[in-house]
């Protein structure tokens, strides 16, 4: 079987599933995706794709329906949180306390009263991400190195990186390889039968933990460098040329 090689398929959502700035998803790659888990799930001919992403949980719920993502656990908000779509429930990071919450919403309050033009990511539960209303620059110039200076004031455990189109701020225990080593473990999956999707270096995590790691055509080159294979195509186009990769067993 051309699929032997591999059990399942993490792949990060935006600039991988979905445009990295707000756009018309690509619902036809989407539904093309969808039926390879539905495949994958009632043949067992093919991995299951999975997701592996920093939205939040209600987002990645729904991008789950959309891609038919219901036979694996789901990392979301960067790991702290792991979403099973059959049986339905969720489960944040046990390593996450009240306090560690509270962290976060501090933060949060921080930098909506030292800034002008931020605003944020709603859903997310132990982490928060900034965009600003004049885009990215405002974001790197000034804004993600003050927040690293008053994290490093406060003493806390959180940690600030820059993506495309904002910064994040999260626990710095937790992250998409945690979510993932948690997979791992609920589900029995073996990492040198999992291969991996992702676009930015916030999936670097994803290549550390998959044997076999793949890119779209607009991925990060510094991410690039670190795939075994990089797609000609973009985002979910790139994402349906490397199924028909690993379907075609050109690895």
């Amino acid at each position: 079987m051309p699929h032997s090689n591999y059990d399942a398929i993490l792949c990060d959502i935006d600039g991988c599933l979905s445009p990295e700035a707000p756009g018309a998803m690509n619902l036809a790659a989407l539904g093309k995706v969808a039926a390879w888990n539905r495949r994958a799930r009632e043949d067992g001919d093919a991995p299951r794709l999975t997701l592996c992403t920093g939205r939040p949980l209600p987002f990645t719920e729904a991008m789950a329906r959309a891609v038919g993502a219901f036979d694996l656990p789901i990392v979301c908000e960067s790991g702290v949180w792991l979403l099973e779509m059959d049986p339905y429930r969720w489960a944040m990071d046990p390593q996450l306390t009240p306090e560690h919450l509270d962290m976060a919403r501090s933060m949060q309050a921080w930098v909506g009263e030292s800034f002008k033009g931020v605003f944020f990511e709603a859903g997310k539960s132990a982490a928060v991400t900034v965009f600003h209303r004049d885009g990215p620059k405002p974001l790197r110039d000034e804004i993600q190195p003050a927040i690293k200076d008053e994290i490093a004031r406060r003493g806390w455990p959180l940690r600030t990186a820059m993506t495309w189109t904002c910064v994040n701020i999260e626990p710095e225990f937790i992250s998409k390889g945690t979510g993932i080593d948690r997979l791992i473990e609920q589900t029995g999956l073996k990492p040198d039968r999992l291969a991996g999707i992702g676009d930015t270096m916030s999936d670097v995590p994803i290549r550390e933990r998959v044997a076999w790691f793949a890119c779209p055509a607009n991925a990060d080159e510094r991410l690039k460098e670190l795939a075994d294979y990089v797609s000609e195509k973009e985002e979910a186009e790139g994402v349906l040329e490397i199924l028909e990769r690993l379907e075609n067993g050109a690895l």
